[in-house]
This record gives structure tokens, sequence and C-alpha cells, in this order.
């Protein structure tokens, strides 16, 4: 199948610069940002490691982990019918299909869907906003993205607890402002807080995200990174970020 046989209306093909890997995308569902890209950058997964992303949307997190090998199989989780079969065809625009699967579903059902403690890693960017920290409309493909609609900060950690094996690492970005709810439910579903690194957009700015990776069964013990900074007072990239992207 060629590449424009593998596209609908309104879609696009974008070069995620890492191995040839490509993506397809639909401005019209919740494309991907940088936050995905520095999850994926940050959560300590291995070549030989099973992992599932959890919300996965376009499946831009296991194909970036796919492509810098850091995982050998994974399964990308989507609620959105739509939105994984978009993210199943760009599986098969990279002739993945034998490492990667998307499976439509919802985090809530994990139990139903997965036998316990099949995973070496989880991995999740879930939606940052709570209904009472935020307003939604409607159940649209970007409110989903962006609000705790369909799914919530506790069923997302409830179900990490549950398909990780013990000594399998969670990994995760959220908002610094919700560390406190994040660290309490982590410590309910047996995942122990390993490591955690903020990102702020200049020097001088608060953080604006929090990238957390925890350990089911852990010995307590967190290890805080230097924060992140996105841009210099140029506006450019700095060279920590762009290190992230491949490019320096």
């Amino acid at each position: 199948m060629t590449d424009l046989e593998l596209l609908r209306d309104g879609e696009r093909i974008d070069d995620l610069e890492v191995k040839g890997f490509r993506i397809i995308q639909n401005p019209s569902f919740f494309c991907f940002g940088m936050d995905a890209v520095l999850l994926s950058a940050f959560a300590g997964t291995g070549p030989k490691d099973r992992v599932i992303d959890l919300g996965t949307g376009t499946g831009i997190i296991p194909l970036l982990l796919l492509a810098k090998e850091k995982c050998s199989f994974a399964v990308g989780l989507e609620l959105q019918e739509a939105v994984a079969e978009m993210a199943g065809r760009s599986v098969i625009l990279n002739g993945a299909e034998d490492r990667l699967e998307i499976l439509q579903g919802d985090i809530k059902n994990v139990r139903e869907l997965f036998r316990g403690s099949s995973f070496d890693a989880v991995t999740c960017n879930p939606p940052y906003i709570s209904e009472k920290n935020g307003l939604h409309n409607d159940a649209t493909a970007k409110n989903l993205a962006r609000h705790e609609i369909a799914v919530t900060l506790e069923d997302v950690v409830r179900a990490a607890g549950y398909l990780l094996r013990p000594g399998g690492t969670f990994s995760m970005v959220h908002k610094p402002f919700r560390i406190p709810e994040i660290l309490e439910l982590m410590s309910k579903n047996r995942l122990e807080p390993k490591r955690m690194q903020l990102v702020q957009p200049y020097a001088d700015k608060e953080p604006n995200m929090v990238l957390i990776e925890a350990v089911r069964d852990g010995n307590p013990w967190l290890k805080v990174l230097p924060a992140m900074v996105v841009y210099e007072e140029g506006g450019g990239y700095t060279k920590e970020l762009l290190r992230t992207y491949g490019k320096c």
C-alpha cells in the first residue's frame, strides 16, 4: 500500500526525523506536541522491554520508543475509534506491524483487556485538566485529549499499577500543580517515584511540565533531576532541548 493510499481526507504525513519513522496526523484531532517527545526521551525503557502507552492518540510515544530502540514491542491503547484507526495506519506506514499494536479500548477496562503484571513499562501523556480546574464543552477529540472527560488521573495510575510487573517502570508527563496528587495516587497503587524532572519555558519562568517515573514495588528513593529549560533568552531552543530532539 502506498503512502497516499494510507491517507484519509484532512490527514498528513509528518517526518519524526528518527531513523526514517513517520506519523499520520490530522489537525482536526489532537496532534502530538513537545510533551510527548520529552516523555519518549525521559522514559527509562530498554531495548528488550514490552511497553504499553495509555491513551496513545496518534501513537507518537510508542513510535518514538521503537525508533530510538527503547523497546522491543509496544501496545498503544486508545479510546477513540477513529484516532486508533489512524494510529494503526501509522504502524503500517512504518512497517512496524510485528513490533507495535494499536488497540481501541478504555483505560478503565485494562483488567478485561490484559493480564496483570504483563508489561515491563507503561507510558502515558494523559489529559492534564480535571473538571474542577478547567472548562470543556463536549467530548470532541481535542477535548478528550486535554480534559479528564473520559479518564481521570486516578484511572491512569491505577491502570499502570495493574499492568506493570514488579520492578517495571511507569513514566508520565503532567502539570506541576498536580504533583501532590500524582505522588499520592502512585503510593496507593504500589508505584514508588524514582525520577522527576521539571520543564520550564525560560530560565526565569516557572515550570509548566513535569516528567516523573515510578517503579512498581520499588524502595523509597526519589532523584530530582536539574530542570530542563526549553528556550534561550533570544527565543531559540536550548542545547539540552535540541539534544532531546536528536538535533545536537
